[in-house]
């Protein structure tokens, strides 16, 4: 008998693809290379929206209905927590409640979840034209990524971190949206071949 896996992905604005098509987010991406591999998926349900911090991923999630299991979940959070000086002991907090509910969303299969590094916007053009020190951001990132992957592998989940990746911006405008900001669908390409690659993995067993 042929499955067909479910996806379910929680975040924000990297998550449904700010600033660009549908079609070109990360979570689309990843169900048409799985696709192309011969795995039968459903379309990627999304739990996210532009600007979301934890908290308030949380309170997105809280007001849904899901799925009893999904076979996939992927969890991309934190950079508002990060733009808007957010502690990271808040975020420490609330990230690990969000990554628990994420392995219960997955049936309790931690290897079925994936958790995603912050990309670094301080690169980005949006970042200089707002004077924003480089430097700065990429060391508040490193920090908030340095807690999620800690996390990661407290839980025993995947980790795909996709940082440096997004640091070659600085040099190729073809990295990123109009906005100047979010990532172009070329980025999220990049983001869903390494995802597909790890969930190839584990569905494969």
């Amino acid at each position: 008998m042929s499955t067909t896996y479910s996806y379910l992905a929680l975040g924000d604005s990297y998550t449904i693809g700010e600033g660009v098509p549908v079609y070109e987010n990360f979570p689309y991406q990843t169900v048409q290379r799985l696709r192309k591999a011969g795995y039968a998926l459903y379309a990627a349900e999304i739990v996210a929206k532009t600007g979301w911090t934890t908290d308030e991923l949380q309170a997105g999630i809280d007001g849904r209905h899901f799925l009893n299991t999904y076979d996939v979940v992927s969890l991309l959070i934190g950079v508002n927590n990060q733009y808007r000086g957010r502690s990271l002991h808040e975020y420490t907090q609330q990230f690990e409640s969000l990554l628990k509910q994420a392995i219960r969303f997955a049936g309790n299969r931690a290897s079925h979840v994936f958790v995603i590094s912050i990309p670094d916007w301080g690169v980005t053009p949006y970042a200089v034209n707002n004077g924003k020190n480089a430097a700065v951001v990429a060391h508040e990132i490193d920090a908030f990524n340095a807690v999620n992957k800690s996390q990661a592998e407290k839980y025993s989940v995947h980790y795909i971190d996709i940082t440096p990746g997004t640091r070659l911006a600085a040099n190729d405008a073809s990295l990123l949206a109009a906005d100047q900001l979010h990532p172009s669908g070329k980025e999220y390409g990049l983001w869903a071949e390494k995802l597909a690659a790890s969930i190839k993995n584990v569905l494969s067993k």
